[in-house]
């Protein structure tokens, strides 16, 4: 069972980083519908993490909340942040950067996927039916501006991350 559960859940965990590689065509144009899926896809993986996930990891533990879940959902929130704004290099070399970071805390030893991979094979049935029929996440309108770049910094500042770390040299 843990195999078919960490299999489900690198499958979500990779879908949107291929995705996230084909945004990019020739020129460094970005393919507005590659990059649409992507952002389905991106929010449809926080979604599992946060409404799936990370309640059935605390309850495993007994109500104690996971040691990364705090800098998890700051990660979630400076992602959701980043795919309001137009796709530019900075964006996505920012969610580029951020998921990496992301990736090692929930798919790393020891991590959220982990953790949920010890569930008894009844719970983990159902997890696995919950993640396989859950509903993909409305992504957020697109905008533009100073405020919403300004709240994109905020984010990604609470969540130990600055915009500025990935303009171009």
């Amino acid at each position: 069972m843990a195999s078919a559960f960490h299999r489900v859940l690198n499958e979500g965990r990779l879908r949107p980083e291929a995705l996230l590689g084909r945004t990019f065509r020739a020129r460094g144009e970005i393919d507005a519908e590659v990059y649409a899926e992507f952002r389905v896809a991106l929010l449809r993986r926080l979604a599992v993490e946060e409404d799936v996930l990370i309640p059935a990891a605390t309850r495993l533990q007994g109500g104690k909340a996971l040691p990364t879940r705090a800098q998890l959902q700051l990660d979630h929130v400076a992602l959701t942040a980043l795919l309001v704004a137009p796709p530019t290099l900075i964006i996505m070399t920012a969610i580029r950067a951020i998921l990496a970071a992301h990736d090692a805390r929930e798919a790393g030893p020891g991590g959220l996927y982990d953790i949920c991979a010890q569930l008894a094979d009844e719970d983990a049935d159902s997890l696995l039916t919950m993640l396989r029929t859950m509903p993909d996440p409305a992504p957020p309108r697109p905008a533009k501006g100073r405020d919403v770049m300004q709240s994109i910094r905020r984010a990604l500042t609470r969540a130990g991350y600055d915009l500025r770390d990935y303009e171009p040299g």
